[in-house]
This record gives structure tokens, C-alpha cells and sequence, in this order.
């Protein structure tokens, strides 16, 4: 038993090996994000339930028009961070660069502070959004320096660190946020719940990392602004753009419709956002692992990214057309029959997990060679077409329109980025591809009768996921091995 628990031990909180050390990040941060996010959800489910459609949207449009703000003054120092950290084994090198990045960090809270309290209220008519603007910045304030923090965290691939400041900042946030809906139940209650739980985040990130951080203030140097400066660019430019791509959707149904068709289609966006975590989280942990390859050994980059990338759409596609089937059975459990109609967008939705999976592993591949145009281009196509798509199908289709524009900007940004990454190391998934679409295909089939039976929503789930596997097993997939072989070589 003892020996049992020094190799989960070691496992969960060494770095070993590479593929351990993907592994061990990825289970970290799999449990932050999960646990974390589905902290965070019961917060929302309920507020949605206690304030209505209307209520939910008045939040979301305030949290998302102070995100989108935000972004403007972004220029990628985390990415940068990240990155430039777990290149270096310099520790003068390493104490320049966070101090300077931190300093630069600050400079960038501090107009975009001022951008959300003087320029916010002025881009929406709802009054209740408005009053919302000075909590909103203190959110945004406090979730900016922890994700500083995080980003340093990431950098020595100590994951373990994230998890539990991640699960501890949500935990607050549900804790006030159930404490103050009671009081009042209002949107004012639910900002000042996530600005004190970030705020509490904020603190904790700082104190865990105080050894780190000894030389903060004492550390920087102007020489390094023009190379951080030159090396962000890119992320500022395709933050924005991606900005434009992930928050447009709430903004320009909040200029369009009503407050009620933003919080029924937040509804459907917030699920959706949940299941987003899966590659991003595998994507966090794999960067400094990309950075390290990129550098040096094409080959072993080409192996490593199909493996990944084999394992995201393993994922995505039984996840994306599950969703799209089930689509009113799951919007009803979680927001209750109100939200009915947001049912629709969801299964929309659904389907752009089928492009959004790969991106963001495709994104990560491409940063490691350093190709940020690239990127610029991608975010672009994102951005720009979306706000352009949602101009023509708002209008007229109102939250399915908004919906549709949304997949169909993921699948041509998506293909963008596939072709470029072929371009830069030619890789192959798609003998991995044809099994995975054939056992979903039948898993669809499966989900498709029990739902037409009557069979709960759990229940219908669980029969689709071993349906899914078995299939694959039969079908002899070699990722799911690769998977297993991986906790195998770690016990």
C-alpha cells in the first residue's frame, strides 16, 4: 500500500518524464478547470433559476462587454511569460523578465480599468448593465493579476499549484455568490460574489508564489520592454481579434434583442464554455513540451502533436454530436423548462466543439515555431467574420442566427489553421479520424433510440460513452493504448 502511494505520489507531483509530466499537468489542470468551472456553473445555474433569462443576460452582458474592453489593452505578456520562462534556466534572466512583465502587466490594468468604468457604460442601453461597470473592473483586476500568477505556474509545469487556487478562488466565488443571491437576489449580488472571490484568488495566487516573487518590484529592467513588446505583438493583435470572436455574440445580441435573449443564449454559451476546458487544459500542459521540440527535433514535435492531437478528437466529435441530439434534454435539466428555448443554439453550438477542440491545439503547435502572423490571420478570419455573420442572421434569426454564425466562422478558421500546421511539419490523423467518426456514428444511433424511449439523461449518457469506447476497442483504436501505456509507465 505504501509503495502504491509513493508512485501516485511521485505521479501527481513530480516532473519524470515527458510524457508523464503532459500527463500529471493535464490531470491538474483537468481537475482545476472541471472542478473549478462546475463550481462555478452551480452559481450560475442558480442565479439563472432565481433571476430569469432576463436577470442572467443583464450579468453576462456586463462580465462580457468589461472581458471584451480588457482585451483591447492585452498584449499577450502571460503567453509570453509562459513561454520565455520555461525556455530559460538563466534565474537573473528569469527575475528580469517577471518583474518587467509584471510592471507592464500593471500599466495595462490600469487603462484598461479606466476604459470599462469611463467607456463601458456608454456601449449598452441596459441600465442594469451599467451599474454593474465598477464591480465588473474589480472582477477583471483581480482575475488579471492571478492569471499573471497562473501563468508563471505554467511555466515550471507545476500544475498542481493552479489546481488548487483555481478550485479555491471558484469556491469563494459559490460561497459569497449563495451568501448574497440570498440576501438579494439580484445581478448586483452575483458581480459582488465574483469580485470578491477573485479578489481572495488574487491574494492566495501571490502568497503561493512569494518565493518566486521575492525580486517583483526590484527586478525590472527597461531593456526588456521592446523585446516583450516585439514577441507580444502578435498576441495582441489576435487576442483581439479572438476577442471579437468569442464576445461579439453576447454584444451584438445585447445592441439587437433583448435582455432575455442574451441570458438564453448565455445559457446555451455557458455549457458550452465548460466543455471547452478539455483542450485547453490539455493544451496548457503540453505547451512548454511543444516550446522544448519546436526548437530541435522536428520529428519527435510530429509524433508528440498526432498523439495530441489524435487524443482532442477522440474527444470532440462524440462530445460535439452527443450534444447536438440531446440538446433539449440537457438545457431543461440544468436551466430548467424557462430556458427552453435556448435549446437550439446549444446544439449549434454543439458543433463547433468539432473545430474548436483541434484550434487550440493547432494554435499552441503553431506558437511553438514561433509563426504568430499566422495566428494574427486565424483570430482574423474568427473575429471579422463573426462580427459580420452575426450583422446579417441577428436580425432576422435572432439567437440561432447568432449561433450559426458562430460554427460557421470556427469551421473556416479551424481549416485555416489545419492547413498552415500542414505546411510547418506535415502530420496525419486520418486513419484515427475514420474509426472515431464510425464509432460515433453508432454511439449516435444508440443515443438516438434511448432518447426516443424516454430513458433519463444520465442514463442515456452513460449507455453513449460505453457504447463509444467498446466500439473503439473492437475497432482496435491505438490511441487508446498510447492513453494507457502512459499511467502504466508512470506506476
Amino acid at each position: 500500500m505504501g509503495k502504491l502511494l509513493t508512485r501516485a505520489s511521485d505521479f501527481l507531483f513530480k516532473n519524470q518524464t515527458l510524457r508523464q509530466t503532459a500527463a500529471k499537468n493535464t490531470i491538474w489542470l483537468g481537475i482545476s478547470n472541471v472542478g473549478g468551472r462546475l463550481l462555478k456553473a452551480a452559481i450560475i445555474i442558480y442565479a439563472a433559476r432565481l433571476l430569469g433569462a432576463a436577470g442572467l443576460g443583464v450579468f453576462s452582458y456586463a462580465v462580457t462587454l468589461a472581458g471584451f474592453l480588457s482585451i483591447l489593452i492585452d498584449m499577450g505578456v502571460n503567453q509570453i511569460l509562459t513561454k520565455s520562462i520555461a525556455a530559460s534556466n538563466d534565474q537573473k534572466e528569469r527575475i528580469q523578465f517577471i518583474s518587467t512583465a509584471f510592471f507592464m502587466k500593471i500599466g495595462l490594468l490600469a487603462v484598461g480599468t479606466a476604459l470599462i468604468i469611463l467607456v463601458g457604460p456608454h456601449l449598452t442601453s441596459l441600465e442594469e448593465a451599467q451599474a454593474l461597470m465598477p464591480i465588473v473592473a474589480i472582477i477583471f483586476i483581480f482575475d488579471a493579476l492571478r492569471e499573471f500568477g497562473f501563468a508563471f505556474i505554467k511555466a515550471i509545469e507545476k500544475m498542481e499549484y493552479e489546481a488548487g487556487l483555481y478550485i479555491f478562488t471558484n469556491l469563494a466565488v459559490v460561497t459569497f455568490g449563495f451568501f448574497f443571491l440570498f440576501l438579494s437576489p439580484t445581478p448586483r449580488a452575483l458581480a459582488l460574489s465574483y469580485a470578491i472571490g477573485t479578489g481572495l484568488g488574487a491574494t492566495a495566487t501571490f502568497f503561493t508564489l512569494r518565493h518566486h516573487f521575492r525580486q517583483l518590484f526590484t527586478g525590472f529592467t527597461k531593456k526588456l520592454i521592446k523585446p516583450i513588446l516585439t514577441l507580444a505583438w502578435p498576441f495582441a493583435i489576435s487576442g483581439l481579434l479572438g476577442g471579437l470572436m468569442l464576445n461579439t455574440d453576447i454584444l451584438m445580441l445585447g445592441w439587437y434583442t433583448s435582455a432575455e435573449d442574451v441570458g438564453l443564449y448565455s445559457a446555451a454559451q455557458r455549457i458550452i464554455q465548460i466543455l471547452y476546458i478539455l483542450p485547453a487544459i490539455l493544451a496548457a500542459s503540453i505547451l512548454p513540451i511543444f516550446a522544448r521540440l519546436a526548437a530541435g527535433d522536428k520529428e519527435k514535435f510530429r509524433r508528440v502533436f498526432e498523439r495530441v492531437a489524435s487524443i482532442i478528437l477522440l474527444a470532440a466529435i462524440p462530445i460535439a454530436v452527443g450534444g447536438a441530439i440531446l440538446n433539449k434534454e440537457i438545457i431543461t435539466l440544468i436551466f430548467g423548462f424557462p430556458f427552453l428555448a435556448a435549446a437550439i443554439p446549444f446544439a449549434l453550438l454543439s458543433l463547433t466543439i468539432l473545430a474548436d477542440y483541434p484550434s487550440v491545439i493547432l494554435s499552441n503547435a503553431i506558437f511553438s515555431y514561433n509563426k504568430h502572423r499566422k495566428l494574427v490571420v486565424f483570430a482574423a478570419i474568427g473575429g471579422f467574420g463573426n462580427v459580420v455573420l452575426n450583422f446579417l442572421l441577428i436580425p432576422r434569426y435572432g439567437i440561432i442566427g447568432c449561433a450559426i454564425a458562430t460554427l460557421i466562422t470556427q469551421i473556416i478558421s479551424n481549416a485555416y489553421l489545419w492547413g498552415q500546421m500542414k505546411k510547418i511539419n506535415p502530420f496525419s490523423v486520418h486513419k484515427g479520424l475514420i474509426r472515431m467518426t464510425g464509432a460515433t456514428l453508432i454511439m449516435s444511433l444508440v443515443v438516438y433510440i434511448l432518447n426516443t424511449a424516454g430513458l433519463p439523461l444520465i442514463g442515456t449518457v452513460i449507455i453513449g460513452i460505453i457504447t463509444y469506447f467498446s466500439t473503439l476497442t473492437i475497432l482496435r483504436e491505438p490511441i487508446l493504448k498510447e492513453i494507457r501505456s502512459v499511467f502504466r509507465s508512470s506506476a
